[in-house]
């Protein structure tokens, strides 16, 4: 065997080495799979669901298997939509929602819908439509926070076939056409002069309770005071009763006397010059007095 044989034998057998080298190599780098924690993979083998690869290093089998789908499985908001929807008395509101999910299953969510953004505010829209339809437009602004748990309850029931998981699903605005929020700005005009004029009557209400508890207040002031002077009058007419009882008869004389010197000097002591003409009996009996108070003293 001639140089030239050898060498040409060296070459083939290092190409056959070369190209096993090279085939093992390639065959790693389509085996093996590296997968960042955000993704998942999803392989294929002929064109049917092999596998679902995690994060971390996977394997798979070269030539016959190859990774079809990469999906992240970030938390995604949806752009916000926005819908027209009729309350149950027939107000047409315009509500703007807002949705965020992520994928949890990417099999379903691959080979069971084609645009999930799409699938999903089309869903989110016919369920707020359903709902408000349900409500009237008072419940609609007073119990927002029902209505989003009942949206987000529903969506997230609906999206369970696509692998989804909704984590949140707000209603983040109710706004009305101008033609019914002039109304309703006309109706809370109407309102608010109505409680005014309610406050007003109540004030006055409780200014004639008041003033009629101050009337009677005084009334019954007024009473107490007479029974006091009654009981005053009831108690000296009694200890008068008691002298009586004990000195007899002239402590009465005493006090007839008293009186009617009492009445002749308020008769004397009037403006200007007066004459009084007292009567016979009178003078006797105002000397009688004087007797009397004469000897008291």
């Amino acid at each position: 065997m001639n140089g030239n044989g050898l060498i040409g034998e060296l070459v083939g057998g290092n190409g056959v080495l070369l190209a096993v080298a090279a085939f093992v190599i390639l065959s790693i780098f389509l085996g093996v799979r590296i997968v960042p924690q955000s993704e998942k993979h999803v392989v294929e083998r002929f064109g049917r669901l092999r596998s679902v690869l995690g994060p971390g290093i996977n394997f798979i089998v070269p030539f016959l298997d190859r990774v079809a789908h990469k999906i992240s499985v970030l938390e995604r908001q949806l752009p916000n939509a926005t819908q027209d929807a009729i309350t149950a008395d027939n107000v047409l509101v315009k509500v703007e929602t807002s949705v965020f999910y992520r994928i949890t299953e990417p099999e379903k969510t691959v080979y069971r819908i084609r645009d999930v953004d799409a699938a999903i505010a089309t869903t989110v829209a016919g369920i707020v439509r359903s709902e408000i339809g349900k409500m009237e437009l008072d419940q609609v602004q007073s119990n927002r926070s029902d209505l989003i748990a009942k949206v987000r309850e529903q969506v997230a029931a609906m999206v369970d076939d696509w692998g989804i998981e909704v984590t949140r699903a707000e209603v983040l605005d109710v706004n009305l056409d101008e033609a019914t929020r002039a109304a309703m700005l006309q109706q809370l005009n109407a309102e608010r002069a109505r409680r005014a004029q309610v406050t007003e009557a109540e004030g006055k209400k409780r200014a004639v309770e008041l003033n009629a508890d101050a009337e009677l207040y005084a009334a019954e002031q007024e009473a107490k005071a007479r029974r006091v002077l009654a009981d005053a009058e009831a108690y000296a007419t009694g200890v008068i009763a008691e002298a009586i009882k004990q000195n007899g008869l002239e402590a009465a004389q005493y006090q007839v006397a008293l009186k009617q010197v009492e009445a002749l000097t308020a008769v004397g002591q009037g403006s200007g010059k007066q004459t009084v003409i007292v009567p016979a009996q009178a003078l006797d009996a105002f000397g009688d007095a004087f007797r009397m108070l004469k000897g008291r003293g």
